[in-house]
């Protein structure tokens, strides 16, 4: 594609400069008091895909926040892709352990990224990889190489489980008919290595509460004498795994998809160093569920982990008291064929037949979503191959990712679509943790890549 690499090189700054002022807004959609800032974004997501020459850019409400609609329509006998992102970050606690500050954004150079990441709360995850897709707009609108038409649909739920969108899409599939889906929401295995994510997880997430006495209790008074539900749930929470860290509930299994060896032999010729893996952590060994290798099990193999666990007292000091109530959140990511809800079901049923008696336990699911594969033979992966093959030198290597998004089996589901996984981040980006951030060059080379895979999809659905 013409003048692709000149275009981003004399605007360079201002792509940078324009992203950096997204991620000052701190849309954080899990927590009510930055409300103003999520619909803050929304606006900003909205004036943006206007300037790029979007002819239709609308704000839809939706019972939580709104989700961004654009598009633009050269012809209706062209194909049409569908863009999908998200403009909510998740919180950036514990905020004692970043180095700068997660909404005052700056550009460091790292290891992982020579010419600079930019450090800042959403910057890989997912405003960064969304806003390559309005850029790349903006080139191909400029330039008159737009080759087909596109439709815009970023939402600000996705962090916390996209619980309006699914009642979106149900309601406007004539709005978002289309004939691929791509989405940036995913990473590649180095920047020499790239590859295209072709397998999520699904999600089961879950709130666990353990009631024991009706109020706290004096340690020394009370102690030995009635169950602590702090004890108890940690005690239920390790029984979850057995001594080859397999999952304990009954029936979690049953429909887990066994890769076959030749699947996994596949898998094992993408680059992973085990001893820089571990380095990168700071850990000692890895940890996992017996027979597996550390990429399998953390992509084609289901888990559960505690992501939160709380209760009596945690303050500075000293209080010697046994708590009323103890709580911890849980997620157990699923592969295909594991429906969530069923999982969820199941997780519920198992873990309040544990529970001793003395305590009361209470299962709150929250949200989840199915696993997805998408077919490396379709149109759309044949596109973005040859697209990353142009501006990487290389022919990618299609992944299975450990990482959920819960909506990308609704769109098929819904709107009947294949969707595109064209990730640009790396798992050193830190998303969700502290320290977050996303790579210039990624950046840059993003946007240089999905004008291409315009491209090559209109004329090989030709």
């Amino acid at each position: 594609m013409k003048n692709i690499q000149s275009y981003i090189s004399e605007n360079k700054e201002r792509f940078l400069n324009e992203l950096i002022e997204l991620l000052k807004i701190p849309s954080i959609s899990a927590d009510s008091a930055y409300k103003n800032d999520v619909l803050k974004t929304a606006e900003a997501i909205k004036i943006s895909l206007e300037k790029v020459g979007c002819d239709t850019v609308e704000i839809c409400k939706t019972d939580g926040y709104p989700i961004v609609y654009g598009e633009k329509t050269i012809d209706k006998n062209l194909p049409t892709i569908l863009v999908y992102g998200h403009y909510d970050v998740q919180p950036p606690d514990p905020l004692e352990l970043w180095t700068s500050p997660p909404f005052e954004p700056v550009i460091k150079k790292t290891d992982s990224h020579p010419d600079g990441a930019i450090y800042a709360r959403g910057a890989c995850d997912d405003k960064g990889q969304m806003y390559m897709h309005v850029k790349a707009m903006e080139f191909m609108t400029t330039t008159n190489q737009l080759p087909c038409n596109v439709k815009f649909m970023i939402e600000g739920e996705e962090e916390v489980g996209s619980a309006n969108l699914s009642n979106f899409v149900k309601n406007n599939q004539e709005k978002l008919k289309n004939d691929v889906i791509l989405i940036s929401d995913t990473g590649m295995i180095a920047n020499d290595v790239p590859s295209i994510t072709t397998g999520l997880r699904g999600l089961s997430y879950v709130q666990v509460e353990v009631t024991g006495p009706n109020r706290d209790l004096h340690s020394g008074l009370y102690g030995g004498a009635v169950a602590n539900p702090i004890n108890i749930l940690t005690k239920m929470i390790a029984s979850l795994h057995d001594e080859n860290n397999h999952i304990t509930i009954p029936g979690f299994y049953d429909k887990v998809e066994e890769l076959s060896k030749e699947e996994r032999a596949e898998m094992a010729k993408a680059p992973f160093n085990l001893e820089n893996y571990k380095k990168a952590l700071d850990i000692d060994a890895v940890y996992g569920e017996e027979g597996y290798t550390t990429n399998e099990r953390n992509s084609i193999r289901p888990t559960l982990d505690v992501n939160g666990i709380w209760g009596g007292y945690t303050g500075e000091g000293a209080k010697t008291v046994i708590a009323s109530k103890a709580y911890a959140k849980i997620s157990m990511r699923l592969v295909p064929h594991q429906d969530w809800e069923d999982i969820t079901n199941l997780f519920k049923k198992h873990f309040e037949s544990i529970a001793p008696k003395g305590v009361k336990v209470k299962v709150t699911p929250h949200h989840g979503g199915q696993g997805y594969v998408t077919p490396i033979d379709s149109i759309g992966y044949k596109a973005a191959s040859k697209a990353y093959q142009d501006t990487f030198g290389k022919t990618p290597i299609p992944q299975r990712s450990g990482g959920s998004i819960p909506i990308v089996s609704l769109f098929e589901q819904e709107l009947k679509s294949k969707t595109i996984l064209m990730g640009f981040g790396l798992d050193s980006d830190a998303i969700h943790s502290p320290n977050e951030h996303f790579g210039v060059w990624n950046y840059l080379k993003g946007i240089e890549t999905i004008p291409l895979f315009y491209k090559y999809f209109t004329e090989l659905s030709k």
